[in-house]
């Protein structure tokens, strides 16, 4: 399979140096964003929906991905890295690690990938089986030509991707100029809880007005000194599930950033996904309602560019740490035995492929490695990410307790970065269980999750985003 090489968009921050560093007046920052084409040029297989039968059916809407640097006055560089795809596994983040430290002198903590979890995109994972085997795709079993083209599809557009990544590093970390930071915010009200009550223990999958939400938009806009818009980095906590057909499109995430920069011509508008898995975008499954979604975002990202803006100031810091979160006891060799026999073909599945990690390695995994990244602007606005599809709970949370600790200076928060491996539930998720809750871990074959994560997973992981903020406070070090 063939890509071509797609040229990348560079917007080029003129700027001239503000030479007072007074909070009240912009603070010498130095910014550059860049833009790339980044869809299939063949039919691939889609990811998302575990009910596909077949490859894609053409395009929709062109998928990008697009990379913001910044740099402060000490010469500290940062760079957002986010992608139109269902979400960045962790061997692909390593590989950019690598690039990063090698090409650019970029330390891995400088670094925040992150996906817009569109379902209408590419494969992306791959299973790599215990016994040292060839990468197995991870899809429902099919005839072995039929399986090895697909694994040779995702290996040949991740290295596609490899080289795009590389491309928009070089691009924006080239290109850097003098820029004026703002970060302000709005609200957008079609996520809506979906986590629908249905009796003691039960839930499903339907709105739920009664839920809670984050309907904030978080807007990180660079600005040249004649007020001249050249990028926005938005946020939302939602789902992007609104179509669920066989053509490529960035749902209602791209949608939105097509529509922003075609209303502002030389801007580069950029989506950092939030605490979204337990949101959905309503309604759905129609082409009508994504073009309303994305218009709805469109239109918020321009309110919030109306209300007072926080100045951005400096220095930038960062550190990015994976705690090691452990499951909860293993089902036995005999339990899974029987569960292997189920009727439902997903129960049946999951056992089936951990009968073969133990039988490989003797033993099932114990843990996995969950990234936690805190990015502080100087004392102006402090941004949290965790990977996984993380439930709004923890936006909430965070959002206050860094917002207490900081004086009231804004929070961000952002779900879906630098790995999703599955969904991370909140205690309160976890005690009600249900899809989110660790129902969901069984349709994942790229990674072994042999029963729900440990009761105090929230603790941990909100301990650790607590740690890193304070350390980052102290003048501590970028990275664990």
């Amino acid at each position: 399979m063939k890509f071509a090489f797609l040229p990348v968009l560079a917007v080029f921050l003129n700027l001239s140096l503000c030479p007072a560093r007074a909070a009240e007046e912009p603070y010498p920052w130095k910014a550059a964003a860049a833009k790339a084409k980044i869809t299939p040029t063949e039919n691939t297989w889609m990811a998302g929906y575990s009910a596909r039968s077949g490859p894609a059916e053409g395009t929709l809407q062109d998928l990008h991905a697009k990379a913001l640097a910044i740099e402060d006055a000490e010469g500290g560089r940062f760079v957002f890295l986010t992608f139109d795809l269902i979400g960045i596994p962790k061997e692909l983040r390593v590989e950019v690690e690598k690039i990063g430290s090698e090409k650019f002198g970029l330390e891995p903590s400088s670094i925040l990938m992150n996906a817009s979890h569109t379902h209408s995109g590419p494969m992306l994972r791959l299973f790599y089986p215990p016994d040292g085997g060839p990468p197995q795709a991870s899809y429902a079993k099919v005839p072995k030509e039929e399986h090895e083209m697909r694994v040779k599809q995702t290996l040949d557009y991740r290295k596609m991707l490899i080289g795009k990544i590389t491309y928009l590093l070089e691009q924006s970390l080239k290109n850097l100029k003098p820029a004026t930071l703002k970060w302000s915010e709005a609200r957008c009200g079609f996520a809506m809880n979906r986590r629908t009550p249905a009796g003691p223990g039960n839930w499903k999958n339907s709105p739920y007005p009664g839920g809670p939400v984050d309907h904030q938009v978080p807007v990180l806009q660079v600005v040249s000194p004649d007020n001249e818009l050249k990028a926005v980095l938005f946020g939302y906590a939602c789902h992007a599930t609104t179509l669920g057909n066989m053509q490529y499109h960035g749902d209602w995430p791209g949608y939105a950033q097509t529509i922003f920069e075609n209303e502002h011509p030389g801007t580069i508008a950029m989506f950092l996904n939030g605490a979204s898995a337990d949101q959905n975008p309503y309604p759905r499954r129609m082409i009508p309602y994504v073009e309303r979604h994305g218009r709805a975002m469109s239109t918020s990202i321009e309110a919030a560019l109306k209300t007072p803006a926080t100045l951005l100031s400096g220095p930038v810091k960062a550190a990015i740490s994976w705690p090691e979160i452990a499951y909860q006891k293993p089902p036995s060799k005999e339990a899974l035995e029987e569960k292997s026999k189920s009727k439902d073909p997903y129960d049946a599945r999951h056992a089936e492929f951990l009968l073969s990690v133990l039988k490989s390695t003797g033993g099932l995994p114990k843990s996995y490695p969950v990234p936690v990244q805190v990015v502080r602007f100087g004392d102006s606005l402090s941004l949290a990410a965790i990977g996984g599809e993380v439930v709004v709970d923890y936006a909430i949370r965070l959002k206050k307790e860094l917002g207490e600790k900081s004086g009231g200076a804004p929070v961000w928060f952002s779900g879906y970065s630098n790995d999703v491996m599955t969904y991370i539930p909140s205690k309160r998720i976890l005690d009600e269980g249900g899809y989110e809750g660790g129902g969901a871990m069984r349709y994942v074959r790229s990674t072994a999750h042999p029963a729900p994560w440990e009761p105090d997973i929230e603790k941990k992981l909100v301990g650790k985003v607590h740690q890193l903020f304070d350390q980052l406070g102290s003048g501590g070090k970028k990275g664990e």
